[in-house]
């Protein structure tokens, strides 16, 4: 027990500094800048950022959510995609059985998987455009991923599931089809409406999302993608005078509808066949 709380306690603490890392690939994937090399910088002043400033949540609290050397406003977004980065891997490392190497990889896999949509709801969110230079690199490794797990010896098998039911224990053929059925879905929407209901970014997202979940969950994701966007775009009408006309991006909700399955699918499948049968 004492060795578990230690490792999820690094896990937070680790998903706190990938947040961080996270924020500066968002930061200069929108200034077009690369995210590999540079010292970190104040976006409003350009001073470079001492390691005091450099600490995950707590250096903004300590600042008091300002710029150490011009005092202009840090957004909250930084705090919350490093609090967010470490609660989803917290939850992702809570459903491994063991800590073997195989589920060590996994592990690693997944917290890349978290990371990238987490960069694309922020980017979408934010740009109603989701960055290909982050996705297009996490479609080719996670049919990479699935493929060897697929031909791999079978002691993966041990791993493949986790607590969840979603993990890599799916066919070639079954992750192929959820792509089609996913991604074709979304390509229809955008061939039929010259790209004004939904961008093509959205089509080559759902390539990912069906990768990872396969079916039927892909479904359960798009399902709740489209019942959270319903719920959001309501609450924008009556609020904020949005029409149905108005333009809301889509790539966070199809994130959102990802994390909901893969961490409670299984609940909400079973909740919702009981409330059939009932």
């Amino acid at each position: 027990m004492f060795l578990e709380s230690i490792i999820y306690l690094f896990i937070f603490l680790l998903g706190l500094c990938i947040g961080s890392f996270l924020n500066v690939v968002i930061y200069r994937t929108e200034e077009e800048k690369s995210f590999i090399k540079g010292r970190s910088f104040c976006p409003n002043c350009k001073h470079n950022l001492n390691w005091k400033d450099l600490f995950p949540v707590f250096s903004y609290l300590l600042l008091g959510g300002e710029c150490r050397y011009c005092k202009a406003k840090i957004s909250w977004q930084y705090p919350a995609v490093e609090i967010s980065t470490a609660i989803i891997f917290l939850l992702i490392s809570l459903q491994a059985t063991s800590y073997k190497l195989q589920a060590i990889l996994n592990l690693v896999f997944w917290f890349y998987i978290a990371s990238v949509l987490i960069v694309i709801f922020v980017y979408d969110l934010k740009h109603y455009l989701i960055p290909d230079n982050v996705l297009f690199p996490a479609i080719v490794i996670a049919f990479i991923y699935k493929v060897f797990v697929n031909l791999s010896f079978s002691n993966w098998n041990l791993i493949e599931n986790w607590k969840l039911g979603i993990g890599n224990s799916f066919s070639i053929l079954n992750l192929l089809l959820a792509v089609i059925i996913a991604s074709g879905f979304f390509f229809l929407i955008w061939f039929l409406s010259s790209g004004k209901w939904m961008g093509f970014g959205d089509v080559k997202l759902a390539i990912l999302l069906g990768l990872m979940l396969g079916l039927p969950n892909i479904l359960t994701a798009l399902f709740l993608a489209f019942f959270f966007g319903a719920i959001i775009g309501i609450i924008l009408m009556i609020f904020q005078g949005r029409n149905v006309k108005s333009e809301i991006p889509f790539g966070p909700f199809l994130v959102v509808g990802f994390f909901v399955v893969l961490f409670w699918g299984n609940s909400l499948v079973t909740w919702y066949i009981k409330l059939i049968q009932f």
